[in-house]
């Protein structure tokens, strides 16, 4: 498997107490961001071990301040972030850009927030401001679409198709999220239609797709390769396939050898032969 520098999660603390040490320039952006996710900031440090607290931003002016805070807040059972010092963090905050309640956050692991911050720029010209829109629409139908579509992977299938490029609910376009309802009633008979296909004994077909990779680069993968691989349900691998190109593929596909027989529920959907062939 390919490494990542850290493990990106989103945590929620709307309601919860969160420990900012220090003053001036560094602590405040911290101290707004804890807010703006909802959180409760506290500035004791005795309080926060006292209560439990688990996240902390340490932003003193004086980097020995800083040293013996992280070390005594992490004996003390708290997650850490030492503002410019990546070497002390538990954990490091993103760029934001924020579709609420779609969140795109972008990160270097402490490396370089300017860096980050300018991919973040770039990214926000691309996506319009109605992603939220289209977030609580999709939300909205969430209990009708499993209605209609109990099998999970059949449900993600019907998603993958809508918000695919040019698809009825391209996240690109910002008129997509009035279109949700339509694609739901869409939905419905195409569901209709399998299940009187799976009754006549004629069930769901399968798709299979194969590609041949000559090169362990995932840059050097093609527009319809990279789309394949982050749509298909089980990937067959034929040879030592790169970790770096197996990233990309969806992390909840089913994986096998190439030749191994697969299970019943996977026979539906996509399925992408990998061969890899370097210097063919």
């Amino acid at each position: 498997m390919s490494r990542i520098a850290s493990l990106p999660l989103f945590h929620q603390i709307a309601g919860e107490s969160v420990l900012v040490l220090g003053d001036g320039a560094a602590a405040e952006p911290k101290r707004r961001l804890v807010e703006r996710a909802g959180g409760i900031v506290i500035d004791d440090m005795a309080r926060a071990i006292d209560e439990g607290v688990r996240l902390a931003f340490v932003a003193y002016e004086d980097a020995r301040a800083c040293e013996a805070a992280a070390i005594n807040l992490r004996c003390a059972g708290l997650l850490v972030n030492v503002v410019d010092r990546p070497e002390l963090c538990d954990f490091t905050t993103p760029s934001i850009l924020d579709r609420d309640p779609l969140l795109v956050a972008i990160g270097t692991g402490g490396a370089s927030a300017g860096l980050a911050k300018h991919v973040r720029l770039r990214i926000e010209r691309v996506l319009p401001e109605s992603l939220g829109l289209l977030a609580r629409a999709l939300e909205g139908v969430r209990g009708a679409l499993r209605a209609r579509l109990p099998d999970g992977a059949a449900r993600r299938r019907a998603l993958d198709a809508a918000l695919a490029e040019g698809g009825p609910l391209d996240p690109l376009d910002s008129l997509s999220h009035t279109r949700v309802e339509a694609w739901l009633a869409s939905v419905t008979e195409a569901a209709r239609a399998a299940q009187a296909g799976a009754e006549s004994g004629a069930g769901p077909a399968g798709r299979v797709v194969e590609l041949v990779l000559a090169s362990s680069d995932p840059d050097e993968l093609t527009l319809r390769q990279a789309r394949l691989l982050g749509e298909a349900d089980v990937l067959l691998i034929d040879g030592a396939v790169p970790p770096a190109i197996l990233a990309r593929a969806r992390a909840d596909a089913a994986r096998r050898p190439w030749g191994e027989a697969m299970q019943a529920d996977e026979t539906t959907g996509l399925t992408l032969i990998l061969r890899y062939r370097p210097g063919s």
